[in-house]
């Protein structure tokens, strides 16, 4: 079949992008658990687009609505979706996709109903020894009901023994990878981080309730007072009691995902001790001390490239302008009629502001380069609409390497800068020239010195191939390849 299927041109728009995977928000002990779970979710919904889900406990039954979408669609009034929601106990989950592994069974909070009682789980972030794990569980007669690597966790705990704390402490020592979790069961709320921090996760108060949620947006949206960041390898059990925490694991040096500063978290989180909007304007500052450029403007590719560009015009002394309008009303499901306006599809979320760029020598911001086929067609946009000169600068160092600790990532092939070096990169995306931050002077922006050779203070593997976490499933294992949290099993 001819021309593009129905999310071509979103996902063309969408691709050159780096995605989180999941957001995750649980709470204990509210009266409104499910619609402030559901506004907690909206707060995530940058986390992902594809999906959500939320498990509640009513006191004698788990009930469940998990379904495709955005959390607004799926949860406004006339769905009744919320009304089902009873209970004083909730857990939600929003998940991005990547092509091809859409599937409704792998929309998450997962349940299972096990000896001893239920369990919902909802997880951010990827093991690294999924299909290891996996592939042992089906010669052994566990029944996989989707392709998630959530459900390895599932049946570990389904064949450990002792409380369920002790069975999910049990059966994380088996999984390798990144992963932050929050798990319900009828009288129990519990996170855990991995030993090495990779994903967030944050502790919040609302009226004595807790809260355990990705990020501080989702506590902000309903009011919660934030508490505390969740420690690597820390485990939480909440219950009618309090709070518990235990380090059950085998510490590890802290690598917290660097990226999640750079463009995962939203602005206005506080993550690691940190405001991300204030880390991203220090990125910019020192972007535009590192590659200054002789130019009249700044401009943001907006929305991520807003808050480093402020802090590279702050730095440079140069005026920071809006030469790029984003429309924020884009569809998932927009069909293009034929393949003769393909070429137009960037217009779709950014339009050229002319009057600012007509004539101008721009600094053009924005936050990485992923495949460069988007920086290439908004290049051109900007030269088309006028500009004199367009020097390019991204708030990240090169992206050389896919992420396999829970970001959609294309493989390393796919990744312009794994092929090219700078100035291959500046001559296929039409710029006059081309500069990304520095490691050190990432590090600097997010208030380190500089990166330790040695051990560096945060994971910046999509950087620099510096995997802190042993990749079992890619390199060997039974398949070669990783057990994606979304992919298809082949």
């Amino acid at each position: 079949m001819s021309g593009p299927s129905r999310h071509d041109l979103a996902d063309e728009i969408d691709d050159d992008r780096l995605h989180e995977e999941c957001g995750v928000f649980g709470i204990f002990g509210h009266i409104d658990a499910g619609p402030l779970t559901v506004l907690g979710l909206h707060a995530l919904q940058h986390r992902g687009q594809e999906a959500a889900g939320i498990v509640t406990y009513d006191g004698t039954q788990f009930i469940a609505e998990r379904h495709a979408g955005l959390v607004g669609d799926i949860f406004d009034e006339s769905s009744g979706h919320v009304e089902t929601l009873k209970g004083e106990y909730a857990v939600g989950h929003n998940r991005y996709s990547t092509t091809g592994g859409s599937t409704v069974r792998n929309i998450q909070p997962i349940f299972a109903d096990l000896a001893g009682g239920g369990i919902a789980l909802a997880h951010n972030g990827n093991l690294t020894n999924a299909r290891i794990l996996r592939n042992r569980l089906t010669r052994e007669g566990a029944i996989f009901q989707s392709t998630s690597d959530t459900e390895t966790i599932v049946h570990l705990v389904a064949r450990s023994t002792g409380s369920m704390v002790d069975r999910l402490v049990d059966a994380l020592k088996q999984v390798e990878g990144a992963y932050s979790l929050v798990a319900l069961t009828a009288k129990k709320l519990i996170g855990v981080r991995d030993p090495h921090g990779v994903r967030p996760l944050v502790l919040g108060d609302l009226d004595g309730a807790f809260i355990l949620t990705s990020e501080t947006c989702a506590l902000d949206i309903i009011g919660a007072r934030f508490v505390r960041d969740i420690n690597p390898g820390e485990l939480v059990v909440i219950t009618q009691d309090g709070l518990q925490s235990f380090f059950p694991f085998t510490p590890a040096p802290r690598r917290f995902c660097v990226f999640e500063y750079v463009y995962f978290s939203r602005p206005d989180s506080n993550v690691e001790g940190r405001n991300v909007y204030d880390a991203r304007k220090a990125i910019g500052e020192e972007l535009a001390r590192e590659s200054p450029a002789n130019a009249d403007i700044v401009i943001p590719v907006p929305d991520s490239g807003v808050p480093a560009a402020l802090g590279y015009a702050l730095a440079s002394g140069l005026p920071f302008e809006l030469g790029i309008i984003r429309n924020h009303y884009v569809g998932r499901t927009f069909i293009a009629p034929s393949d003769r306006i393909r070429h137009l599809s960037v217009r779709l979320k950014h339009n050229p502001n002319r009057a600012q760029l007509k004539g101008k020598r721009v600094v053009l911001v924005d936050d990485s380069i992923v495949r460069g086929t988007t920086s290439k067609k908004i290049v051109q946009m900007v030269r088309d609409a006028g500009a004199a000169e367009v020097h390019f600068r991204i708030a990240s160092p090169p992206t050389t390497h896919s992420c396999f600790y829970g970001v959609d990532t294309p493989n390393s092939e796919d990744l312009l800068a794994h092929k090219m070096d700078v100035e291959g990169m500046r001559r296929y995306i039409g710029a006059d020239t081309l500069a990304f931050v520095s490691m050190d002077g990432l590090y600097r922006a997010v208030g380190e010195p500089g990166r330790r050779r040695e051990q560096p203070q945060f994971c910046d593997a999509c950087f620099s191939g510096d995997y802190p976490i042993e990749l079992a499933d890619k390199n060997g294992g039974e398949s070669g390849r990783q057990l994606s949290l979304l992919a298809e099993v082949a």
